[in-house]
């Protein structure tokens, strides 16, 4: 994450990122995790990750850029669509422009529907992240964001999941936690109370 320039800051990224996947927990989405070069450079999964999936298993790229094209990798995602029959995918990466558009364009030449969604996917400048969008989107990827894409999953605040999707919503997406929260902590109740006795 250290090398990504087109956001504002690192924690906003991070916190997309680790929204995107508390979103994926909290639906039941099945998921795969995979990282490249760990060992090395590119250093590990982020620990949240990790927290949220602690029953998955991290399926370890040493160098092979495309997830799609690495073979332990591509066996987990074929048993997985397999099992599940799903081929809608969800898809993001710590890079957009390679980790994201390769496999992108891979499944998309399969016949997947890929759903990028590109806040949680990081860039070294903003003609990385412009051009790789550009390519996706023109191959026949649906670009998604985060939290939209939270929203489009969950349809209707009145299903079971609620609860749980209020999670990412609050811890990740500051603006609707601040939102909620004044909500909650003021109801009942006017948040000021009149000081002219107007009521």
């Amino acid at each position: 994450m250290a090398g990504v320039r087109d956001f504002t800051s690192i924690a906003e990224y991070k916190s997309n990122v680790v929204g995107l996947a508390r979103i994926a927990r909290a639906l039941n989405i099945p998921t795969l995790v995979t990282s490249s070069n760990a060992q090395w450079q590119n250093g590990d999964t982020l620990p949240e990750i990790k927290a949220l999936f602690p029953e998955q298993p991290i399926y370890r790229r040493t160098g092979i850029i495309n997830a799609y094209e690495d073979p332990t990798f591509r066996k987990a995602f074929e048993d997985l669509v397999a099992a599940t029959g799903r081929r809608h995918i969800i898809i993001a990466a710590v890079t957009i422009g390679t980790c994201c558009a390769f496999p992108t364009l891979s499944m998309l030449n399969d016949g997947y529907k890929v759903f990028p969604v590109v806040d949680a996917c990081g860039a070294w400048n903003h003609y990385e992240a412009e051009a790789a969008m550009s390519r996706m989107a023109n191959a026949g990827a649906e670009l998604v964001t985060t939290f939209a894409l939270g929203c489009e999953l969950q349809a209707d605040w009145k299903q079971p999941t609620a609860d749980e999707m209020l999670a990412p919503f609050k811890q990740n997406l500051s603006e609707y936690g601040f939102v909620l929260e004044n909500f909650w902590n003021n109801v009942g109740a006017p948040a000021v109370s009149d000081p002219f006795g107007m009521k």
